[in-house]
């Protein structure tokens, strides 16, 4: 298993029905190729194997049965297993657009002006829109990623840019902090004005 890493794609969930059906509390963006007929799946912790026999909407919620849940009281047995698929690395999404995870994170950040701000240390799924949570000099920040503000994605090259954005990796906490050294009558280059020099 050294050519695959792993990838939690689901949890199981309550029967349905009297034959082993469960419905799948999904955690993969791509469902359908996960929970494919025939796809063999991992509990995350334990040696059981879930082999993919039927899978389908049900009032929207995926309805899976697997091959080794013969009946509901196995079904029920297996609810709130974690479930993991072993990925070929090299594989990537369907849609040209879109990036697993594990592909974003480590990647360098730069500016629009090409200069290195940080590393994508995380990816947050939010509600409105992913997230990638940036690692730079300042502490962590958060940048929502969507075209408009992260227009390069490159992978070969293992970074992506981001626009020309004022302010993009800075809190508003720096903001006022830079506001209250200019009340103060410091230079904004950190030098002391000529009366203060001893």
């Amino acid at each position: 298993m050294a050519d695959t890493i792993e990838v939690v794609v689901g949890l199981i969930g309550r029967a349905h029905g009297i034959r082993g059906d469960v419905t799948i509390d999904v955690r993969t963006d791509e469902p359908e190729r996960r929970f494919a007929v025939g796809a063999v799946l991992r509990a995350e912790e334990g040696p059981r194997r879930f082999t993919v026999t039927a899978a389908r909407d049900h009032s929207g919620r995926l309805l899976v049965h697997f091959a080794e849940l013969t009946d509901r009281t196995v079904a029920e047995a297996a609810r709130g297993t974690v479930l993991v698929a072993d990925v070929d690395p090299d594989e990537v999404p369907e849609d040209e657009d879109e990036y697993y995870d594990r592909q974003l994170v480590g990647l360098r950040v730069r500016a629009a002006d090409g200069s290195e701000v940080g590393t994508v240390a995380s990816v947050l799924h939010l509600a409105l829109q992913d997230t990638l949570e940036v690692t730079t000099p300042a502490g962590t920040r958060l940048v929502p990623f969507v075209t408009a503000v992260v227009p390069t994605v490159d992978l070969a090259a293992g970074e992506l840019q981001l626009a020309d954005l004022p302010g993009l990796l800075q809190d508003e906490d720096d903001d006022q902090d830079e506001d209250d050294e200019d009340e103060d009558g410091d230079d904004p280059d950190g030098t002391a004005p000529a009366g203060d020099r001893a």
